[in-house]
């Protein structure tokens, strides 16, 4: 039986790139800022890029919040949508912003101990724990990475990087997940991650 896939249109995404990808995998996608056709999905991708202030100001504008809030099925955020999903982030130049509140977490400034910003490129990615959004991947597996702000290490890491600091890579609660790389442009273990997901 086939899914319904969909990426939430949240006006700051590049969202080809994670619709090519599935499609890739010969997943059929729709993507979306309509709340019937989101809250109909299946399987919910999430992403995001550019800075948590204008994406939080996209998704309240077009009424997106308290559907994001309410969904029931899988969510992946992926690297913005991930840092979205906690409480708060720091990523604002007028202090700590509210986000979605999807799961608890903050977003801060990585500290990369003198290592250039944004952390733009392959890095390795080790489990916290035994989960289905890694199965087949091994700790040690390279992913792609840009950002400049990460979520620390926390009971909801499902994931984990170093860069100047450990931070969470993968985030989980419930039915929401969130990874800080880009799954999209992480090659074969990319791929599997994201049939994984599509598989839950």
């Amino acid at each position: 039986m086939s899914q319904r896939i969909v990426i939430v249109n949240t006006g700051c995404a590049n969202i080809s790139s994670v619709r090519f990808a599935l499609e890739r995998l010969g997943v059929s996608v729709e993507v979306s800022d309509d709340v019937g056709v989101i809250k109909a999905a299946d399987k919910v991708f999430f992403p995001g890029v550019g800075s948590a202030s204008a994406a939080m100001q996209s998704i309240t504008a077009k009424q997106l919040g308290p559907t994001l809030q309410s969904l029931t099925q899988p969510v992946l955020g992926v690297c913005l949508g991930m840092q979205l999903m906690v409480e708060s982030s720091d990523e604002s130049r007028t202090g700590k912003i509210d986000c979605l509140g999807l799961m608890p977490g903050h977003v801060g400034r990585l500290e990369s101990q003198g290592q250039r910003l944004p952390h733009m490129g392959w890095n390795t990615v080790t489990s916290a724990r035994e989960n289905p959004l890694f199965a087949g991947i091994d700790d040690g597996t390279y992913f792609y990475f840009v950002h400049s702000f990460a979520v620390p290490e926390y009971e909801n890491t499902l994931a984990s990087c170093e860069y100047g600091q450990r931070f969470s890579a993968a985030i989980a609660h419930n039915n929401y997940f969130g990874v800080q790389f880009h799954p999209e442009r992480s090659g074969d273990a990319g791929a599997q991650l994201l049939t994984n997901f599509v598989n839950l």
